[in-house]
């Protein structure tokens, strides 16, 4: 199979991939955010406020473009890290998966402090343990990985779909029930969420339990397309096939059940289409990184890439941004902006954008990595920063 150069570099389209799924990533995020009821309100009914019918259909069409996609694009990426990394292990002769499990316990202390002090809705902390999960499996041989897979990939699917079935057969919560007062997102303190956080762990961190064989499966996946070369001039078919199946054949069903299937139907894409589209936009960005190699990069992929370099500091910088406008214990917008909710939390997303961006391009002006990502390199040992290089180069 072809792989990219095992050299000490960077391939700068994976950077543009990690700053796509960051921002992406908020897109989700920001309609839990600007939500009047809060996280617990968006569980019950992620539309409550709109009554309007125009708004209420852009609202769920924007829901639906970003449900699920950049949660599946952040594992695919997190499979290729792992590659990258046992690469890099394997070659200095560091013990795996030893030396992978300090980076994954640095992760898990990241999500903690994330998941208690900002958001409920982490992904640090699974990531970490799949990761965990995954560092093991790469060291046994391509047969039992794949098996691993497709074994991990089944038993997902079977338990979604059980699960879907009951969304389908249990009456949907009244929607009034996510507005309802006392409204903790509104009202609360800062350290009232905190402590809701603690108390309500058990529901909060339902998901990453959930998805931890979506993860396996999914991690495995980024770790072929990597050593499959996807991001390598050679890997032109596999890029092909994925933006076929992942842009072309998945997005139509995906939209269906999003919008027509009600809740059932949205937590069925976001955990068994949206994953599959997220090989296409993965696929997408490894083909224009290699149809631009030798080339100096766009201005909007220089700064998806500023995000990239700092990926984990960015991710807890949007949300803590997004809180601050939000929430009670800030802004307050989701309540006091709740008549007009689809302007504002699209001008809400924009404006968290830009503050993202502007912070990743004016830090790595002076730093050559981001903050959080520096105290990982220093407590990892992996203090050398690597030079970017285009996709096929």
């Amino acid at each position: 199979m072809p792989v990219p150069p095992p050299g000490p570099c960077r391939v700068a389209a994976l950077d543009v991939a990690r700053g796509l799924a960051i921002l992406g990533t908020l897109a989700t995020n920001i309609w839990i955010f600007s939500h009047p009821g809060g996280f617990l309100g968006y569980l019950v009914d992620p539309l409550a406020g709109t009554v309007d019918q125009v708004p209420r259909m852009v609202e769920a069409l924007l829901m639906a473009a970003a449900n699920g996609k950049f949660l599946g694009l952040l594992m695919l990426l997190f499979g290729i890290g792992l590659a990258v990394q046992h690469a890099s292990a394997r070659r200095r002769g560091r013990p795996w998966p030893r030396s992978y499990g300090v980076r994954a316990g640095i992760l898990f202390l990241d999500g903690l402090v994330n998941y208690l002090l900002i958001v409920e809705f982490d992904v640090l902390m699974g990531y970490a343990l799949t990761g965990m999960v995954v560092a093991w499996l790469v060291t046994t041989s391509e047969r039992v990985q794949r098996v691993a897979a497709l074994l991990c990939a089944a038993a997902h699917v079977a338990v979604i779909g059980v699960l879907t079935a009951v969304l389908v057969v249990v009456p949907a919560g009244d929607p009034a029930q996510a507005l309802s007062r006392p409204n903790p997102y509104a009202d609360g303190t800062w350290w009232e969420l905190v402590l809701l956080r603690v108390d309500a762990a058990v529901l909060f961190r339902a998901e990453p339990v959930l998805i931890l064989g979506l993860g396996v499966a999914v991690f495995l996946t980024g770790r072929f397309l990597w050593e499959a070369g996807l991001f390598a001039p050679e890997g032109g078919r596999w890029r092909r096939r994925l933006m076929v199946l992942g842009l072309g054949a998945a997005p139509p069903l995906d939209l269906g059940l999003n919008v027509l299937g009600g809740q059932a139907g949205a937590f069925l894409a976001r955990y068994t289409t949206a994953p599959v589209g997220a090989t296409g936009l993965l696929a997408l960005v490894a083909h224009l990184g290699v149809r631009r190699a030798g080339r100096r990069p766009s201005w909007p992929a220089r700064r998806l890439a500023e995000v990239g370099r700092a990926a984990l500091s960015c991710y807890l910088l949007q949300n803590l941004v997004a809180s601050a406008l939000f929430y009670g214990w800030g802004a307050g917008l989701a309540v006091a902006a709740s008549p007009y909710r689809l302007p504002v939390t699209v001008l809400g997303w924009l404006v968290v954008c830009a503050a993202v961006l502007g912070f990743a391009h004016l830090w790595l002006r002076r730093f050559p990595r981001g903050p959080l990502e520096e105290i990982t390199a220093r407590v990892t040992g992996a203090r050398r920063v690597l030079e970017a290089v285009p996709a096929g180069g």
